[in-house]
């Protein structure tokens, strides 16, 4: 069974249609205005399309086709809305924000809190069940949010940009959980940040101007972009290859990286990705030692300029980059075709499972 809708808005010049597999995420990512939130509020029943049609597992959503007006309400669509913002209800404890959704659908008070601690524990948040959201920190009300979401046992998880109220510390840890609990769960989820698409979607779809400029599979989508906005997305250096120790080996290279997102050691044998930003990278004219850090030997293919700094491709089609300012780009005479090397600190690398 899977999850189906068709829809347009005439007035946000929107004209959209997905399909969500059983057990699959789907990453939805574009630039601002190109229909992303009004895809996540159609499928809510929180937006009326002018036209269209989606059924989930079966059930008809809507129907707005010629001579038809079926529309379920929100509540009755079984699907859980995740926004930026936790919203839990600021009068509920913890435990009654997530026993919330079971008791809405007529489970006993008993039942509901038996769901509501197993999902707290799941999100690791048993300890805060007392606590009313005023006194819980921003990652530990998203928590809950997404405790309370899954309680409500969703045919469908939407998620609209969940780590964007974040900071820097608390968004990887919410990351690493998401990936765990929407293992084998259908959602899809609304991101600005590849790695949420690398880390937590099987395929992404890449909206522009309220149509699908781009689809595919997450990883392949990034590596061969077809559409503008995918293609500023892989101005992130991102290298394939097959994870070994705590690295990943490419052909001739061998990066070496942090994978802080995934707990454990990395499953070695396995296809992985190994992704830095070109801010991340020195260029040199000799191989550098010191501390360790990734070097490679590369050839200069072109140069442009990016803001304030110059973006240095080099290797073959150009595939890595780095950026540097114009007196550094002088003084080590940077021209296409200059023999050179990348360096990146093995920090600033991401590796984890393609």
């Amino acid at each position: 069974m899977t999850f189906t809708v068709r829809a347009a808005v005439a007035a946000r010049d929107f004209d959209v249609s997905l399909t969500v597999g059983p057990g699959e995420t789907v990453a939805v990512m574009g630039p601002n205005g190109a229909g992303k939130s009004t895809l996540l509020n159609v499928v809510a029943g929180l937006l009326h399309p002018d036209s269209g049609k989606a059924e989930l597992d079966g059930r008809t959503l809507f129907n707005l086709a010629a001579g038809r007006g079926e529309w379920t309400a929100p509540h009755r669509r079984g699907t859980a809305l995740l926004a930026q913002e936790p919203l839990l209800f600021p009068h509920l404890s913890v435990l009654e924000n997530v026993a919330f959704g079971p008791r809405s659908a007529g489970v006993s008070k008993h039942e509901a809190r038996a769901s509501a601690l197993r999902w707290l524990a799941e999100v690791e948040a048993v300890e805060l069940q007392s606590r009313r959201p005023a006194q819980l920190s921003g990652g530990q009300a998203q928590r809950v949010a997404v405790a309370r979401a899954l309680a409500a046992d969703p045919g469908l998880l939407l998620l609209d940009e969940p780590m964007a109220a974040l900071d820097i510390h608390t968004a990887p840890l919410l990351r690493r959980l998401l990936k765990r609990v929407l293992a084998g769960r259908r959602a899809i989820i609304i991101t600005h940040d590849v790695l949420d698409a690398l880390m937590l979607a099987d395929r992404v779809v890449i909206l522009e101007n309220g149509r699908i400029a781009e689809h595919g599979p997450t990883r392949g989508v990034l590596q061969v972009p077809k559409s503008r906005f995918a293609a500023g997305l892989a101005g992130l250096n991102l290298v394939t290859g097959t994870i070994a120790g705590h690295g990943l080996l490419a052909g001739d290279l061998a990066i070496y990286g942090q994978h802080d997102e995934l707990p454990g050691e990395l499953p070695a044998g396995q296809p992985g990705v190994a992704v830095f930003p070109p801010s991340a990278v020195s260029v040199f004219l000799t191989e550098a030692h010191g501390s360790p850090r990734n070097s490679f030997a590369v050839t200069v293919t072109d140069l442009e300029p990016y803001g304030d700094r110059i973006r240095v491709r080099a290797g073959t089609g150009g595939q890595l980059s780095a950026d540097v300012t114009p007196e550094a780009a002088a003084d080590l005479g940077l021209v296409p075709g200059a023999p050179v090397y990348f360096v990146v600190k093995a920090a600033a690398v991401s590796i984890y499972p393609a």
